[in-house]
């Protein structure tokens, strides 16, 4: 089902994938230029649902609006942290919530992970390091995967572009076939989020009872 959410920075979107008796839900976001029919995306809800784990994609305001560009992170994190809230008090009441997303969306899952309640933390394809300008050094974004203190798991390519983040304590990293768009080997990133799903979150709220 569709669920249209009002947040500050305007209307948000999600969809909802409901399964019989829940366990958890996965809520993902997109990437800053895609949307939430990205294969990877796609592959990772196959797996929750697989696990009776119901999903639901979300579209930021922007997207809805129609715009391309992405706002600055303050206000992405805002409606970010409105959208949980809302679903987690309706269309998603009582379930533990894993937050997630693609690229930019998994930015904005690690920066908000403590005010949403998330029990866990799925990146696919993080971009660990923006694109090289000359008269700048490089930049790093591993301070917010290193931010979350619950349990991470990122999918990356192994030739993606924008680099590949170390595992931590708490994160584990799986290195799948192809680049940023994770759509050489989508039984892999499937099989990756599944086993995380059911392995690394045990226990945690009940999800892997």
């Amino acid at each position: 089902m569709t669920v249209e959410i009002e947040t500050a920075q305007g209307l948000a979107r999600a969809d909802v994938r409901s399964v019989d008796e829940p366990r958890a839900a996965l809520v993902l976001g997109h990437g800053a230029g895609g949307g939430i029919a990205a294969p990877d995306l796609a592959a990772a809800t196959q797996a929750a649902l697989s696990v009776q784990i119901a999903v639901a994609l979300v579209e930021q305001p922007y997207r809805v609006a129609g715009r391309r560009a992405p706002p600055r992170p303050p206000a992405l994190d805002a409606a970010w942290i409105s959208i949980v809230e809302q679903l987690s008090a309706d269309a998603l009441a009582r379930l533990p919530v894993v937050a997630g997303g693609r690229s930019m969306g998994g930015r904005v899952t690690c920066r908000t992970a403590g005010q949403t309640g998330a029990v866990g933390v799925l990146c696919l394809a993080f971009p660990l390091e923006p694109p090289r300008r000359a008269d700048k050094p490089q930049q790093s974004r591993l301070d917010e995967l290193d931010s979350v203190s619950v349990p991470t798991l990122v999918v990356q390519g192994e030739s993606d572009p924008f680099g590949i983040p170390p595992p931590g304590p708490s994160r584990e990293v799986v290195i799948v076939p192809g680049d940023h768009g994770l759509k050489k080997d989508l039984e892999a990133v499937t099989r990756a989020v599944r086993e995380w799903l059911l392995g690394e979150l045990q226990g945690v709220a009940g999800i892997g009872a």
